[in-house]
């Protein structure tokens, strides 16, 4: 199949258009004699390129620019290593969005209606630990500097802790909880490329087990 692009002719009004085709294929002149009917004239179109059927196959839609994350649980798997949970979403979004959005622990024993504010930023149940990628992240609010004044710098908020912008990529890894967080662990900080590998190679081993 290939992509044919037409302008029409004979003082019709001007426009352009593009069509896939399966039953023109075996055509390999370059004026196809079409009528058309528009503004009650009629007239014939004339084809200004082609692409040839390879090429047409070969360009693949880009895949939108996306942030990933690794959300690091407080509580640790059975064998002793970290519960880490790997997400994907267009940045511009608050993270406490993205997190509930994705059903990752956010809120722990304050998860419940009442226990916490509901993102207005008032209680300070959402905190999350920025372990990599706290250069994608808006600086801290007046709201954080007041709940977060006593805790270390790379703690958030996550009502109040917008990812990047629309267009943004990059890594964020996210320690949940770490208030609560009864362990200690060892992070080696990776390129965003690497971990998207990981991800992609983690989408592929999920899609051969279905």
């Amino acid at each position: 199949m290939g992509t044919l692009q037409i302008i029409s002719s004979n003082a019709l009004p001007s426009f352009s258009t593009s069509f896939n085709f399966n039953h023109l294929t075996h055509y390999s002149h370059k004026t196809l004699q079409i009528s058309k009917r528009l503004s009650r004239s009629r007239g014939k179109f004339r084809a200004v390129g082609t692409i040839s059927e390879g090429e047409s196959q070969a360009i693949e839609p880009e895949e939108p620019p996306y942030v990933a994350f690794a959300f690091v649980s407080s509580v640790l798997l059975p064998d002793g290593t970290p519960d880490v949970h790997f997400r994907k979403a267009c940045g511009g979004q608050k993270l406490r969005n993205i997190m509930m959005d994705s059903n990752i622990e956010l809120y722990g024993p304050y998860a419940r209606a009442l226990l916490n504010c509901a993102g207005g930023g008032t209680c300070g149940t959402c905190m999350v630990e920025i372990i990599q990628g706290g250069e994608l992240l808006n600086p801290r609010t007046d709201k954080e500097k007041e709940k977060l004044k006593k805790k270390r710098k790379n703690w958030r908020l996550a009502c109040q802790t917008t990812v990047g912008k629309p267009d943004s990529t990059g890594l964020v890894v996210v320690q949940q909880l770490p208030e609560w967080k009864g362990h200690e662990w060892r992070y080696e900080k990776i390129s965003p490329e690497e971990f998207k590998a990981e991800i992609a190679q983690l989408e592929l081993g999920s899609e051969s087990s279905n």
